[in-house]
């Protein structure tokens, strides 16, 4: 819907219209580019490891499956928070697509482990990929048909949100508290998914067949995100201190996946020499044999 400048005076009218945001001064605005820059980065992060995993062959062994359950759980939740929260269309459609993008790379991977003559999946993961798989549908199916009302004003991982009918800080509502509680799991998980994927690289002492674009541009849409939060000016009469409260649970996984993403970039520079994969391995056998 269009927006109504009277709750926004000196507000920006493009802005209002477009986004249904608040945008007064050059901070707002800065917030706003940046919350749509971070957005970008997180539409184009999978793409590099898609072209490596057809590239390489090696994805199976590359990847951790649990950074990927982990990285599509997080996703997930966040798509339900989006919806639950009655987010903009923005939101909810850029959430739909990082599920999307997940449930590709999954596919992927399981390509690769069944083409490598990898082994089965253990039960407990069997049952994860089914529940996620079929959680993930199902919210997209739910999305178009599911009612809206009384759905509050809690925006969760969104920065786009438009003003409260009433300014000054208010306490958590029902709604809130499922926002910010989904909002936290989804950064539990978002966090969590790194480590099996650092623990991956140690063990093989090697990144080969993952694309460090992936990591680069997630920590470049973190770091966007992270600043247009910092950036974006509280609500008339809310205290900086409430407006970090209600964005803690997006904050702390935001900062704390780059923190961690930090830590692969030095396992990249660290194993930039590693042992090769087997795709490179059974290449360079062939090439030995030849030569004979």
């Amino acid at each position: 819907p269009v927006g109504n400048l009277s709750d926004c005076p000196n507000g920006s009218r493009w802005i209002m219209d477009v986004f249904n945001e608040c945008a007064q001064d050059g901070w707002d605005v800065a917030s706003i580019v940046l919350g749509l820059g971070s957005i970008g980065c997180f539409i184009a992060a999978a793409f590099p490891q898609f072209y490596q995993a057809c590239r390489t062959g090696i994805m199976d062994q590359a990847l951790s499956i649990y950074f990927l359950l982990g990285w599509l759980g997080g996703d997930l939740l966040n798509l339900i928070g989006s919806f639950l929260a009655d987010q903009l269309p923005l939101q909810v459609y850029t959430a739909i697509y990082y599920v999307l993008a997940d449930l590709g790379m999954l596919s992927l991977y399981c390509y690769y482990r069944v083409k490598n003559g990898g082994r089965a999946f253990p039960a407990p993961i069997n049952a994860v990929f089914v529940f996620l798989s079929v959680g993930s549908l199902s919210s997209l199916s739910l999305l178009g048909s599911a009612s809206t009302e009384d759905l509050g004003t809690f925006r969760g991982r969104s920065l786009l949100s438009a003003p409260g009918d009433e300014p000054g800080p208010k306490p958590f509502s029902r709604t809130e508290i499922i926002g910010f509680a989904i909002g936290s799991i989804s950064s539990v998980l978002y966090l969590c998914s790194r480590v099996p994927q650092i623990c991956t690289n140690y063990k093989r002492k090697s990144t080969s067949g993952v694309s460090y674009f992936l990591f680069a541009l997630v920590m470049l849409g973190n770091s966007l995100y992270g600043l247009s939060v910092l950036l974006k000016n509280p609500e008339p009469g809310q205290g900086q201190g409430d407006y970090v409260l209600h964005h803690l649970p997006w904050l702390v996984g935001s900062l704390g996946v780059l923190a961690l993403d930090v830590v692969i970039s030095f396992q990249f520079l660290a194993y930039r020499k590693g042992r090769p994969g087997t795709l490179e391995e059974r290449d360079a056998l062939l090439g030995e044999q030849d030569e004979s």
